[in-house]
């Protein structure tokens, strides 16, 4: 019977609360385990990239915000990995994860698109911005405010509905499902505090663009569009789980809303933020590396440099015949009866019409005598 059971993909040994990892009939385990995958390892190429440029950023201001970039990875990164706790069946260690790990981590991504938006806040007004350590401080601090609600509100929840032990009575799956038997409106209220820093994420990313330096205004356009997104993913998932699957009486779809909800969300982060902002800080600071090679260049024996180097010296000789066109005048006087231009003659004598007739009177023999050389 248990083999007759067991759905197709799976295998006869497999216990039951992994068969949407591989039931064919209910694809949609086996779609999000894709996407789950591939977002990890897409967070993983990118925090180790974002790493990689860390000792090629020039600007402080783009090098003071690479632990908040960091930490964002590592909260996607684990918004994949809890994916699988909403796919796999029901028992005490997935829905204690998933009902305290889903407003952590998703606290923590909001906490640092917060902090980031206060970065750009201040940098869109000033010079220079906060330092690192104040980012991740007050990073920290938000985010501890969500664990300490989640933390507060699990506790509770297990001590109203507590494990039933197991005995011959009652049924093991129902016995360690207990602690999940909980009201999808409670569910979504122990999440208020992730909502209002989306709404803080939108409002700060909003307060950028009225900044009057607007070089950070391209960060905080991807910051806005991710939290837009967000929220509107945000209350799709709501309205489904509160209200739309149990209206059509298909309550079996809560945990795919959640999953398909927490995976489209996570996907948002890395291609909406985390890819274009890795883009842009590459770039920025290859565009201040050419700037800074301009203003200084360094001498080199390529082909542009020898083709400069020769049209500079063309120019040189064309100035120079050009000047020596113009008439030099000299600081010695120059007697307008003679023919001296102030260039040396050659050796050889030639006397002007005004030395002959000078000689010839000198000699007194008047202009019929030819002078003797």
């Amino acid at each position: 019977m248990a083999a007759n059971n067991t759905p197709k993909g799976c295998g006869s040994n497999l216990d039951s609360l992994y068969y949407n990892l591989c039931d064919l009939s209910a694809a949609w385990g086996i779609v999000l385990e894709a996407f789950v995958a591939t977002g990890v390892i897409f967070s993983l190429v990118l925090f180790i990239a974002l790493l990689a440029n860390v000792p090629f950023m020039k600007d402080k201001n783009h090098r003071s915000s690479v632990a908040l970039h960091a930490c964002f990875l590592v909260f996607t990164a684990g918004l994949f990995c809890l994916t699988f706790a909403f796919i796999v069946g029901k028992d005490f260690s997935t829905c204690t994860s998933r009902r305290f790990l889903f407003g952590v981590l998703f606290g923590g991504c909001f906490a640092c698109l917060l902090m980031q938006c206060v970065r750009l806040n201040i940098l869109a007004r000033c010079t220079s911005g906060p330092r690192a350590w104040a980012l991740c401080l007050g990073a920290l601090g938000l985010w501890l405010v969500e664990v300490v609600i989640n933390t507060e509100w699990l506790i509770i929840t297990i001590v109203r509905h507590p494990q039933q032990p197991l005995n011959t009575t009652a049924e093991p799956s129902r016995a360690t499902a207990t602690p999940c038997n909980i009201a999808n409106q409670d569910f979504v209220m122990a999440l208020i505090y992730v909502m209002t820093l989306i709404l803080a994420v939108l409002m700060a990313s909003l307060a950028v663009m009225a900044g009057k330096h607007k070089q950070w205004r391209k960060e905080a356009a991807c910051v806005l569009l991710t939290s837009l997104l967000s929220l509107g993913i945000w209350v799709a998932w709501i309205v489904m789980y509160v209200y739309g699957n149990e209206k059509h009486g298909e309550p079996t779809w809560d945990d795919p809303t959640l999953a398909i909800a927490l995976v489209a969300n996570t996907w948002v982060f890395i291609i909406i933020y985390t890819i274009p902002l890795i883009c842009c800080l590459t770039s920025d600071d290859e565009s201040q590396q050419s700037i800074g090679g301009d203003l200084y260049p360094r001498q080199g024996a390529g082909y542009e440099t020898i083709l400069k180097e020769q049209s500079s010296q063309n120019m040189f000789m064309e100035n120079k015949a050009f000047s020596m066109d113009e008439p030099n005048y000299g600081n010695k006087p120059v007697s307008p009866y003679s023919g001296y231009t102030g260039q040396l003659r050659s050796s050889v004598y030639q006397p002007t019409e005004l030395a002959l007739i000078t000689k010839a009177i000198g000699n007194g023999n008047g202009l019929h005598r030819t002078p003797q050389w």
